[in-house]
C-alpha cells in the first residue's frame, strides 16, 4: 500500500501557529479510510453489506509539530487482527522537515451488523481479513 500524504491546512493550526493535536487523529481516519480503498474495501462497501466499524480506542502520541503548509506521510501497519476487533498502527511523518516522524498512535475497530450485534472478522470478513494481514507483512518486509 502507498502511504497516505496530505498538506497541514491553516485552519487546522492552533495559537501557537501548530496543527492542534486534535487533528492527528483526524490524519489517522483518513488514512484508515485511504488504505481500506486501496484494500478493495472502501467503507461505502462495508455500509453496503450491512456493517459499521466504529472507533473503540484512539491513541497518538507527538513527538515534533507539524506547521501550515507541511507535507505528512501517514504509513498505517496492522498492530493486531482478533476475531472480534483490530488494531491499526499509524506513523506521521513531516516530509518537509526531512521527513521526521512528528507522531505515531493506534486505532482499534470492531465490525458491527446493523443491529448492533458483532461481526466474527474471521468468519464473515475472512477476504478483509486477508487483507489486512497484508499490512503486518507489508510492513515486516
Amino acid at each position: 500500500m502507498k502511504p497516505y500524504t496530505r498538506t497541514a491546512k491553516y485552519y487546522e493550526t492552533d495559537q501557537m501557529g501548530i496543527i492542534h493535536h486534535s487533528n492527528y487523529i483526524r490524519w489517522m481516519e483518513e488514512a484508515r479510510i485511504d488504505v481500506m480503498s486501496q484494500m478493495g474495501y472502501p467503507y461505502r462497501r462495508f455500509e453496503e453489506m450491512g456493517y459499521m466499524s466504529p472507533v473503540l480506542h484512539a491513541e497518538c502520541e507527538y513527538k515534533k509539530s507539524v506547521k501550515f503548509d507541511d507535507e505528512v506521510k501517514i504509513v498505517v501497519t496492522l498492530k493486531d487482527l482478533g476475531r472480534v476487533k483490530f488494531t491499526l498502527g499509524y506513523e506521521i511523518y513531516n516530509m518537509s522537515e526531512g521527513g521526521e516522524l512528528s507522531a505515531f498512535g493506534t486505532t482499534t475497530h470492531c465490525f458491527l451488523k446493523k443491529n448492533g450485534r458483532p461481526v466474527l472478522i474471521d468468519r464473515e470478513l475472512k477476504e478483509f481479513a486477508d487483507a489486512l494481514n497484508a499490512l503486518k507483512v507489508e510492513k515486516e518486509a
